[in-house]
C-alpha cells in the first residue's frame, strides 16, 4: 500500500496542515484531564468558586480550541484522501487504455472496473481514517502514557499489564481476516462479471428462456459474496468486545487501587479521575488503531491489486527514438508476418507477405477462424507481430509511435461501437474539431444523412448506450461516416457492410470508392459480391495465404476462392 501513496505528493502542504492540527488536538485533549483535577483538589474541595470559574473558562477554552482543529483536520483530511482517489483513478484509467487487447483480456474487463472503482475507494477510505486516526492515536497513546506515569507510576502498571492483551487480540484477528479480505476481492469480481454477462446477454438469455439460469448463477455468486463477507464481519465484529471488556475491567481496577490509594492519601480524588481519563485515552487510541487494522488488511489487497494494474508493462511500447508525429503515405507491405495468440498451439497468421498501395483497394476473403480480423488488429498495432514485420512507408510499425500510426489510420470495426450522446457527436467522435459541414458531408458519404434528418432533433438527436436506440445498419453507417471524417490516409473497413442490403452495400461502396481513392483501403468482408471490385484480394485459409490476385485472376487458379464464390451464387452467376 505504501508504494501507492506517492501519489500523495501534490497534497504534501495538506498533509503537514493535518499533522499540526492532530498534534494542537491531542494536546488539549491531553490537556484537559489535568484542568480538571485542579478544578477537583484546588477548587471544589476547597470551595474556591474564583478558581473554578478561572479554570473552567480555561477549559472551556481548550475545548473549543479542540473541536475547531478537528472540524479542520476532518476538512483536509477529506479533501487529500479524495484528490488521492483522483490522481489514482486518473493513473489507473490512462494506463489502462494502453493495454493491449492481449493485456485486457489477461486481467478481464470485469476486474479491471473493480479495481478501478471498489479497490480505490478501500485504500482512499482506509487514507481518510489514517490522517484522522493513525495519526491521533499514538500522540494519545504516547502522551496519555507520560502524564498517567508522571501522575501515579504504581496506578500505571494497570494500564501496562493491559496492553499485551490487546495487542494480541489484534494480532489474532488480523491474521485471520487477511485471506478471507483477498477471497472477498476476487468474489466481488466473479459477481461483477456474473453481472455484466447478464446485463449484456439478456436478448440471448430471453430469446432462449434462460433467465431462470443467469439468475441462480447470480444468486450463487452473490451468496458466495455474502457469506464471505459475513464470516470477516464475524470475525472483526469479536475485536470490539474483547477491547471494551478489557476497558471496562481496567477502569474497575484503577478505581478499586486508587480508592485505596486515596484512603491511604497517596492520591486526591482529582487525580483519580484525570487518570481514569488517561486510562480511557491510551485505551480508546488502541481501539481506534484496532480499527484501523481491520481496514489496512482489505486496503491491503485493494492496494495489491491495484498496483498489478500499475506495474503491468504494455505489450505493445513505444519506439525510444521516435517522438515525431509525421504524415505516413499508406504504402503497407506485411512482410513474412506469423502471430499467435497467447496459449494457442498453433499461429492464427503464418508467414503473411503482401503489399498495398496508395489508390489501391485490398480486400481480406476467408472462411470463419481464418483469421481475417487478427490481420487487420495487426495493423494499428492493436497486437504485435511473433515473427515478420509489417512497414509503412518502408518503416515498421514497431519504429512508428502510437498515436502518429492510430492518426493516419481509420478504422470501422467488426462490431459496430457507438457512445451515448448525440449522432454528431459520435460522428465527431473520429475528428474532434471537425465543422458542422464535415459532419454533415461524412453522412453523406456514409448514406446515413437520410435516417438522421428523419429523427426529430437531427444531427442532435441522442444515441442510447451502446446504440441500443439505432438499428444495425445504422450503426455501420454512422460508424463509417466516423472514419469518414478522419480524413485519413489509411482506411480499414472490418466486415462493415454485414447489416447493409446488397443495394445500400453498393451504394456505400461507390459512395467511398470516391472518397477514398487516393487512400490505402482494406476491406474484410463475407460477401464476394463486396469485393469483386478489388484491385486486389488476398485469400486466407487456416492463417495462410491461400492466394491473392484480382476476382478474375483468382476464379482461375484458386481453389478455396472459388469455393467461397460457389457457396454465394449459382453457376450462372459465377459465370
Amino acid at each position: 500500500m505504501m508504494k501507492l501513496f506517492k501519489y500523495l505528493k501534490p497534497y504534501r502542504i495538506p498533509i503537514i496542515v493535518i499533522l499540526v492540527l492532530t498534534l494542537f488536538q491531542a494536546l488539549s485533549q491531553l490537556f484537559l484531564p489535568a484542568l480538571m483535577a485542579n478544578i477537583v483538589d484546588k477548587g471544589i474541595v476547597n470551595g474556591n468558586i474564583s478558581y473554578i470559574v478561572k479554570i473552567g473558562g480555561l477549559m472551556l477554552l481548550v475545548a473549543a480550541g479542540g473541536v475547531v482543529v478537528s472540524i479542520l483536520a476532518g476538512f483536509y483530511s477529506s479533501k487529500v484522501s479524495m484528490g488521492f482517489g483522483k490522481v489514482v483513478r486518473e493513473r489507473m484509467f490512462t494506463h489502462i487504455e494502453n493495454f493491449s487487447l492481449q493485456g485486457f483480456d489477461n486481467v478481464g474487463s470485469s476486474s479491471l472496473i473493480t479495481r478501478t472503482t471498489n479497490d480505490i475507494m478501500q485504500v482512499q477510505q482506509v487514507l481518510t481514517m489514517m490522517l484522522k486516526v493513525l495519526i491521533m492515536a499514538p500522540m494519545m497513546f504516547i502522551g496519555g502514557i507520560l502524564i498517567a506515569i508522571a501522575t501515579d507510576a504504581a496506578m500505571s502498571l494497570i494500564i501496562i499489564a493491559v496492553i499485551p492483551i490487546i495487542v494480541a487480540a489484534i494480532i489474532v484477528v488480523a491474521k485471520k481476516g487477511l485471506p478471507l479480505f483477498k477471497s472477498l476481492q476476487k468474489k466481488l469480481d466473479r459477481m461483477n462479471l456474473v453481472l455484466r454477462e447478464g446485463l449484456n446477454g439478456i436478448r440471448v438469455i430471453r430469446s432462449f428462456n434462460r433467465t431462470d439460469h443467469e439468475q441462480n448463477r447470480f444468486k450463487e455468486a452473490n451468496l458466495d459474496f455474502a457469506n464471505t463477507a459475513i464470516k470477516v464481519n464475524k470475525i472483526m465484529a469479536t475485536l470490539t468486545p474483547v477491547m471494551m471488556f478489557v476497558l471496562n475491567f481496567s477502569i474497575i481496577a484503577i478505581i478499586w487501587f486508587g480508592s485505596i490509594r486515596i484512603s491511604n492519601e497517596n492520591l486526591q480524588v482529582g487525580e483519580l479521575m484525570a487518570f481514569i481519563q488517561y486510562a480511557m485515552q491510551i485505551m480508546f487510541s488502541l481501539i481506534m488503531s484496532s480499527m484501523m487494522l481491520i481496514m489496512i488488511p482489505r486496503a491491503s489487497v485493494s492496494a495489491a491489486r491495484i498496483n498489478e494494474v500499475l506495474d503491468k508493462v504494455p505489450d505493445v511500447k513505444d519506439p525510444v527514438g521516435d517522438k515525431d508525429e509525421h504524415l505516413l503515405e499508406g504504402v503497407v507491405e506485411f512482410d513474412h508476418v506469423t502471430f499467435s495468440y497467447p496459449g494457442a498451439e498453433e499461429p492464427v497468421l503464418s508467414n503473411l507477405s503482401f503489399s498495398a498501395k496508395p489508390g489501391q483497394v485490398t480486400a481480406i476473403v476467408g472462411g470463419t477462424g481464418a483469421g481475417k480480423s487478427t490481420l487487420i488488429n495487426l495493423l494499428p498495432r492493436f497486437y504485435d507481430v511473433d515473427r515478420g514485420s509489417i512497414k509503412i512507408d518502408g518503416v515498421d510499425t514497431r519504429d512508428i509511435l502510437q498515436s502518429n500510426l492510430r492518426n493516419n489510420i481509420s478504422l470501422v470495426p467488426q462490431k459496430a461501437v457507438l457512445f451515448s450522446g448525440t449522432i454528431a457527436d459520435n460522428i465527431r467522435y473520429g475528428k474532434k474539431n471537425a465543422t458542422d459541414e464535415e459532419v454533415r458531408k461524412a453522412a453523406d458519404d456514409a448514406l446515413v444523412s437520410d435516417f438522421i434528418l428523419e429523427t426529430k432533433n437531427g444531427f442532435d438527436s441522442v444515441i442510447a448506450q451502446k446504440g441500443a436506440n439505432v438499428s444495425g445498419g445504422q450503426k455501420q453507417r454512422l460508424s463509417i461516416a466516423r472514419a469518414l471524417i478522419r480524413e485519413a490516409n489509411i482506411y480499414i473497413f472490418d466486415d462493415s457492410f454485414s447489416a447493409l442490403d446488397f443495394k445500400t452495400d453498393a451504394k456505400l461502396r461507390a459512395s467511398l470508392q470516391e472518397e477514398t481513392s487516393e487512400a490505402t483501403v482494406f476491406i474484410v468482408a463475407q460477401r464476394i459480391s463486396t469485393v469483386m471490385d478489388a484491385d486486389q484480394i488476398i485469400v486466407l485459409d487456416h492463417g495462410e495465404m491461400a492466394g491473392v490476385g484480382t476476382h478474375r485472376e483468382l476464379m482461375e487458379n484458386c481453389e478455396v476462392y472459388q469455393e467461397i464464390v460457389s457457396s454465394q451464387f449459382s453457376e450462372g452467376e459465377t459465370a
